[in-house]
Parts: C-alpha cells; structure tokens; sequence
C-alpha cells in the first residue's frame, strides 16, 4: 500500500513520471497564491520543460503496448480501484484544490472529487462494451472496424474544475487503452500532483498515467510534441486556437477543445417561476460564476418580466450572503481565482455601468482577498461588451423579450454555442426552440448541467468534438476498417 499524505501544509510540487515524483530539469519554477487573502501558497512548484516532457513521452510510448493489450477486466479493475482511492481521499484531494482556488468543499470541492471518480467508474464499465463492427459480405468482402487506441495522449485541463476535467479526459483516455499525461493548470496544480500514490496503488503500470504541472509554455510543448497523437483541452479561446495550430504545425495530432460559453437563458410567460429563478440563479454562482456554461444572458418575456427581477434578485442577495473564507462550513460561495481575474471582472462591471442598468451587486465584498458580490444589468444593449463577451465571474445581463422569433435571433447571436435554456410548460414550443438553437446542449426548464453518460461540448468557437459518453471513446480512439476476402 502507498502512503497519501500530501495536504495544504504538505504540498506536492514534483513531477509525476514514469511511476516517480522527479524533480524538473527546467529550472523555473510555479508561484500559487490563495484567493482568500492573495497571500503565497507557494513559489517552488515544478514547471516541466522540454526535456520533462520528452521523457514522460518516452515512458508513456514505451509502456503502450502492454497497456493497450492489457485484458479488459484488468484493466477494468485498476480504474475501478483508482476511483475507489480517489473517492477515499477526496476531502484531502479537495483542500489542495480549494487552497488556490477557493471554492468551498461543500458546494464545489465535493462535487469535483466525486465528477472525478464517477469519471473513473463510468468509463471503466465501457472497457469490454465498445464495440466495433461489421458489414456484410454479400460483396464477397467481410469488413470489420476496430475501435483502437492512439498512442500517447495528453488533458490540459482548467483552473476552475481541476479534478473533475482531469477525470473527463483521463478516464476515456485510459479505458481504451491510451496512455495519458495530465497537464493541470499553473493555478491549481496540487490536486493533479497528489494522484502519483493513487495512480500507483491502483496498479497503472509506470508511463501509463502521467502528471505534469506547468504553464502556457509546458502546454505548448505538449501541444506541438511530433510523438503525442492527442491533445484534449479545456480553457479559453484565444488558447484553443493556439493548440490547434500547433498541432496542426507538428503531427496533426486529433484535437478536442472545450472552450467558452455566454449562456443564453431564455423564460417564457408560462413557466414556472419559481423553477426558472432557482435554476438561473444557481447557474451564474456555482463556483463564483467561474464555469463556462453559466448562465450569463438571461432573457424573460414581457409578462412576467417584472416578477422575475424581483425574484432573481432577491435570489441573488441570498447566494451574497453566503460569501465568505472557502474553508468554513457554512461558505457556499467562494472568492474569484487571482488577482487577474479579479481585475478582469472588475472592470467588467465599471465599464457594465455605462452599458446598462445595475440591478444588483457590482461590489467588492472586504478588502482582503478577491470576493465580489454576484452583479445583474438590466436594458443592455445586444452589442455591449457585458452581452457579447464571456466574463467568468458572476455577472449577468438581464433582459425582456416580446416574440419566440426575436429571442431566438438574440439567443443565437453570439459566436459562443456552449449551453442554452428555455423555460416554459409549453411542450411543443420548448422543442422548438431547442431544436432551433445553435447550441451543442439545450435545458429544458433547467439550464448549465452535464451528464457523464451525455455528450458534452459546444458549437461555433465554444470549441470542436465532444466530452462524456460514448462520444469521448471516440475522440479517443481510431477507426481501423479490416476487408476479408471470402472468395479466396
């Protein structure tokens, strides 16, 4: 058995290769802070380089083809194992996420650690379920496909939900027989590190499951590598652009990209009230609006326009008082990441004050650390920069709407396509609109939700392929078609 024993006063900062924590030959180094106060957690965290990249590639190539012809319930049970461990230390696994990041164990910290197993579970049941198939041989041909693995595969996953997109990407990864380096983000980098004892103890076998921390630069190393066959990604735009052109400049290595979101959520006359505020409001404050699907664009029809405003923002100041130090119990909502991101929000809502009425919030909450109170306008402009970009962080804009053709082409008219919601009890008009939506996920009277066993991702520039499901087996794996001749 292998001892776990990493925690806030005992942070793991090496790198995670080949089975070993190694020290980086790359001599600069991480600096996390903790959102709650902007004091230094740490400024030694490694930053693997191009020679740490290179050898955990090597590891990885060279621990593939046992790994890929393992027997499936093997295979199967380190994965059902590595969920177990994670399950069993997830209150630990959590204080090294919330520690620079800030969110509360019991709203969100809990929630990620066990997005992280569940990943694990639900992908190790698919092992000796993902079938290939066959065609006819009428033709005098018996043509079978294969589903099969790529090689070395990589996840660079976001500071927001550290955990839980590591388990999104790891877990198809691993379950169809790739090999698989995790990059966490420079942000928040503790939790990924802590799984070198797990990912032994399940009986991975070494160079099969990897960490490396690192930052934009490690990630470009991953991104343009000539022997890595897959990049999964999660994170901003601006970004994924740039890891789909290096890979399309190295290997043309497969791409996945999980990128931004501006939600439009769209309540009709006759829905129920009460369940369109809860599922509105909960969607703009989970993790301190720090998610990609939030639901930032909230539009309601004229007639009960004004009810919902009092109801939202009633909504709303209850969530504010709940702010306060992640650590505490009663904490629901947590401070924003950093400064940067803090400062980006913040200037968000002055200039928001030019664009539109402030319903609600738009302050600083103490004067430590970066608390901000979740931030409403109203009558804003379809081309404000607050309605046309993506903020992360609890600010939303809230409008009426007449007609289901005007709000249709406002819901559409953004190049995000992440997450959309209709409220409404109408069965043959909230079809319609999902149908109509140029979204890759639609609520039906709930909005900014996921499934493992769904499909998960966006249209337009909120990103390219799909999360969850058999559809992460497949971004994942490689047709092979086999052509029999029969007449031989």
């Amino acid at each position: 058995m292998v001892e776990f024993n990493f925690s806030k006063s005992n942070l793991p900062k090496q790198l995670f290769i080949n089975n070993e924590y190694l020290g980086s030959k790359n001599s600069r180094k991480l600096e996390v802070f903790d959102p709650k106060d902007g004091s230094l957690v740490a400024n030694d965290v490694d930053l693997a380089g191009e020679h740490d990249v290179d050898i955990a590639v090597a590891a990885a190539e060279k621990a593939f083809p046992a790994w890929k012809k393992m027997a499936p319930n093997a295979r199967r049970d380190i994965m059902l194992k590595f969920a177990s461990l994670v399950e069993k230390h997830g209150v630990a696994l959590a204080e090294l996420t919330r520690v620079t990041l800030g969110a509360p164990y019991g709203s969100f910290g809990m929630f990620e650690t066990g997005l992280a197993a569940e990943s694990f579970k639900y992908n190790a049941g698919w092992i000796d379920k993902f079938a290939g198939e066959s065609y006819p041989q009428e033709d005098g041909f018996l043509k079978i496909v294969r589903n099969e693995p790529l090689g070395v595969t990589v996840g660079i996953v976001p500071w927001n939900a550290p955990l839980g997109t590591a388990g999104l990407k790891a877990a198809p990864a691993l379950c169809t027989g790739n090999c698989f380096i995790l990059k966490p983000s420079e942000k928040t980098p503790f939790a990924s590190l802590a799984l070198g004892p797990l990912i032994i103890e399940a009986g991975f076998p070494p160079g099969v499951f990897q960490v490396l921390s690192g930052d934009g630069s490690t990630g470009a190393l991953l991104a343009s590598h000539m022997r890595i066959r897959k990049v999964s990604f999660t994170g901003s735009i601006p970004t994924g652009k740039r890891i789909q052109e290096a890979a399309a400049k190295s290997n043309l290595k497969r791409v996945t990209l999980e990128l931004g979101g501006k939600s439009p959520a769209v309540v009709f006359d006759d829905c129920n009230l009460e369940n369109a505020i809860t599922w509105t409001a909960n969607a703009l404050t989970a993790n301190t609006g720090q998610v990609c699907f939030a639901a930032t664009r909230v539009y309601v029809q004229e007639g009960i326009y004004d009810k919902f405003v009092e109801g939202y923002k009633t909504a709303l100041l209850n969530k504010a008082k709940t702010i306060g130090d992640p650590e505490a119990e009663s904490t629901q909502l947590g401070p924003l990441i950093d400064k940067a991101q803090f400062d980006r929000v913040s200037g968000f809502v002055e200039r928001g004050r030019d664009q539109g009425t402030l319903l609600t919030g738009g302050s600083r909450i103490g004067d430590k650390g970066f608390f901000i109170e979740p931030t409403v306008f109203t009558n804003v402009n379809s081309d404000a920069e607050i309605i046309t970009q993506e903020i992360f962080g609890p600010v939303a804009v809230l409008n009426s709407f007449k007609t289901e053709e005007e709000i249709l082409e406002k819901a559409n008219n953004t190049n995000f396509g992440l997450m959309a919601g209709v409220f409404t009890q109408d069965i043959n008009r909230a079809l319609r609109i999902a149908s109509d939506f140029d979204s890759g996920m639609v609520g039906i009277n709930c909005i900014s939700l996921m499934f493992l066993t769904a499909p998960f991702g966006g249209t337009k520039e909120s990103g390219i392929g799909r999360e969850c499901g058999i559809a992460a087996l497949k971004a994942f794996t490689d047709t092979k078609t086999i052509m029999i001749n029969m007449t031989y």
